[in-house]
């Protein structure tokens, strides 16, 4: 990437994080936002008079000291005590706003970005197509907290800058006056020489800044993506742990731990040498400011142009002036470091941006889901691609009538899993047309999710706990196997996933079900990790307690036929697996189970 794109690609991703981040002040945060806003600037106006009235006092306080003036000494003293309180308050009250605006706009920009994340299972869709948004919660956590914070201090920042400059550069000029320097038969005069002294110091100042820390923004980005990426490396290892233990993989994992932290130490060690050269010159500037105003006032103080109080006051507005021309020598290497965050963020934003554009209708390469009128299941014509448009599954047409025990069979690869996750709504991908009753859709994935918090929560989820009868729950645990841990339903731990197995997961997966009910459940080699006689008893529970279930179910294992009443066979192809036999299963519970579900049929058309 040259030097040209890279700026561009980062002027259109700080557009973008703009165009999410002012969304607070236009829509998001109302009154609140405005009223913050204006507090913030009305108390940086305060502050400015202050910051002039404690320049007049110095004038006045070195004046009485230079004359030995002691009631003039002692007066100023009593002014002092006052003024110096006002400045702690405002100050304070300056804190106050402006973190209380820091926060209400993270807030609204946190729940902005997650409702975009969040919907319509974007946040899987993520892992499955190419883009710069690794690390995403990182991203929504630190990068975001950075982005917010950093632009409401540069705000204060500059405004404070540009009307200190304003106010404190007429001091100057007026004290100041003009400087005559003789040089043999001429006289030179340089009328305002301290605000010209000023700026001249601020652009030198600057643009060595500009000059040693070009590269600030690019470094700090590297550093930003190693430790996030070092951060995920370490979490992985957490959530592994017992598969790395059983297999001994610490040596290994301690390599790829040991690179990924190799990397976070070229990055700070680049980005350290940043700090040493912009360190030079901004303390190299403090340690000048103060002096040079001495120097240029020393020869008018000499010959009685000037007084003691004027040279303080001179010395104090020059170094505001100071500060607010070299605004950027300060907050550059803060402003590289927001860059790169905001760059972050809205390398999210625009990825999900590219997945919302991509539902929208009429879209291309997008499998279409409609809302089926009765609980019948169809697949019209549907390929399932890759993001790139690779087939996976090629042309599937067929129709699972409601209460049907459907199993989904073929060598690994061939796409099984992608294919259910698509009439999940998971894999968009695609073409053709998927008509389902999308409510009382149920996924049971190979690796049951076991949130934070109670069992009882894990076993209501993605139901509140509120919403499920204790007494069902209590007998859904029991009955799948899981009762030996009933005394510890209510026990507020964040360790259940890792004191269940993978079974008693599997096992967990189905108190759900048989808890919450579903019309429609997609198994997805849900009983992998159970033994056989597991996986028998918790079938037949299921089929038994929802006898008018439709199920479609993923599983290599020939046992599971027995609890089907029909399979799809699917057979890899290089242009995508295809559907080659659909065949009844002509078993005990199969031929039970059409029974029942015509008995169920008959009896629901009765009662309307």
């Amino acid at each position: 990437m040259t030097a040209d794109t890279d700026q561009q690609t980062r002027q259109y991703l700080l557009a973008r994080f703009w165009e999410a981040a002012l969304g607070f002040w236009r829509n998001g945060g109302g009154r609140t936002a405005r009223v913050l806003t204006f507090a913030v600037i009305a108390i940086a106006l305060v502050n400015l008079v202050l910051q002039y009235r404690l320049n007049v006092w110095h004038r006045t306080m070195f004046d009485a000291l230079d004359k030995h003036d002691g009631s003039g000494v002692l007066h100023q003293t009593v002014i002092f005590l006052p003024l110096i309180a006002a400045v702690v308050g405002v100050a304070a009250a300056g804190t106050l706003a402006k973190m209380t605006l820091q926060r209400r706009w993270r807030a609204w920009l946190n729940a902005h970005v997650l409702d975009q994340w969040l919907t319509n299972g974007r946040y899987y869709q993520l892992n499955l197509v190419p883009g710069d948004h690794t690390n995403p919660e990182y991203r929504v956590a630190e990068d975001l907290r950075l982005s917010v914070e950093a632009p409401v201090d540069f705000a204060i920042g500059i405004f404070s800058a540009v009307t200190s400059a304003m106010v404190f550069i007429g001091v100057l000029w007026f004290i100041g006056g003009e400087l005559t320097i003789p040089i043999g038969s001429t006289v030179f005069r340089i009328p305002g020489f301290l605000v010209v002294a000023a700026f001249i110091y601020a652009v030198l100042a600057s643009g060595s800044m500009v000059i040693f820390a070009r590269g600030f923004i690019k470094v700090s980005e590297d550093k930003n993506q190693a430790e996030a990426d070092y951060r995920y490396v370490l979490t992985r290892f957490r959530e592994n742990g017992e598969s790395i233990a059983l297999l001994g993989g610490e040596t290994e994992e301690r390599a790829g731990l040991d690179g990924a932290f190799t990397t976070v130490r070229k990055r700070w060690y680049e980005l350290m040498m940043q700090y040493f050269r912009t360190t030079i010159v901004s303390q190299g500037s403090n340690g000048l400011a103060p002096v040079i105003p001495i120097l240029l006032c020393a020869p008018k103080y000499v010959v009685g142009a000037m007084t003691l109080g004027e040279v303080m006051q001179a010395v104090s507005a020059f170094m505001i002036v100071q500060a607010a021309f070299s605004w950027l020598v300060e907050n550059y290497p803060r402003l590289a470091d927001w860059t790169a965050s905001a760059s972050r963020v809205a390398s999210l934003l625009v990825s999900l941006d590219r997945l919302q554009r991509a539902e929208s209708a009429g879209t291309t390469g997008r499998i279409v889901r409609k809302q089926a009128e009765g609980g019948v299941l169809r697949l019209r014509d549907v390929s399932v691609t890759l993001d790139d448009g690779s087939a996976v599954v090629n042309e599937a047409d067929i129709e699972i009538a409601r209460g049907e025990k459907v199993l989904v069979v073929g060598e690994s690869g061939t796409g099984k899993s992608t294919l259910v996750r698509a009439i999940a709504g998971l894999w968009p991908w695609g073409s053709g047309e998927i008509v389902l009753k999308f409510e009382g859709l149920f996924l049971m994935p190979q690796k049951p999710y076991v949130p934070l918090g109670t069992l009882r929560r894990a076993v209501a989820y993605p139901l509140s706990p509120d919403e499920v009868d204790d007494a069902g729950v209590r007998r859904a645990v029991e009955e799948v196997g899981l009762g030996h841990f009933l005394d510890r339903l209510d026990e507020d731990t964040t360790t259940w996933e890792h004191i269940l197995s993978g079974g008693e997961k599997q096992r967990l997966a189905f108190a759900r079900v048989l808890t919450q009910r579903p019309e429609t459940i997609i198994m997805d080699e849900a009983t992998a990790a159970l033994d056989p006689p597991g996986q028998e008893q918790l079938m037949r529970l299921l089929l038994e307690r929802l006898p008018d279930a439709t199920v479609i179910s993923v599983g290599h294992r020939p046992e599971l036929e027995a609890f089907h009443t029909r399979k799809l066979v699917l057979e890899y192809r290089a242009d995508g697996a295809r559907l080659v036999s659909d065949e009844s299963l002509q078993t005990t519970f199969g031929r039970s189970a059409r029974l029942l579900s015509k008995l169920l049929t008959r009896r629901r058309s009765r009662r309307t």
